[in-house]
């Protein structure tokens, strides 16, 4: 839920990168002093310590690299 007055950051997009290697940001942290943004690997190796530090995390799911049927199995991807 949205609190009043608190504007929610537009989601994460395939032209954020990582602040540590240059892949795409799937991890959001928001920290008092700013924000930061992760790949999934980064945000693993440092997420005790964002939290620790006060940091809020959120994430966005990995687009899905299948959206047509698998040849070998009936019915949608089970990843699209």
């Amino acid at each position: 839920m949205a609190m009043p007055g608190r504007l929610t950051p537009p989601p994460l997009d395939g032209a954020d990168r990582c602040d540590r290697c240059p892949v795409a940001a799937r991890v959001r942290a928001v920290l008092p002093a700013g924000e930061l943004r992760f790949c999934w690997h980064h945000a693993r190796e440092h997420r005790h310590r964002l939290i620790a530090a006060g940091a809020v995390l959120s994430w966005n799911p990995p687009t899905p690299l299948r959206t047509r049927p698998h040849p070998l199995r009936r019915g949608p991807h089970p990843f699209a």
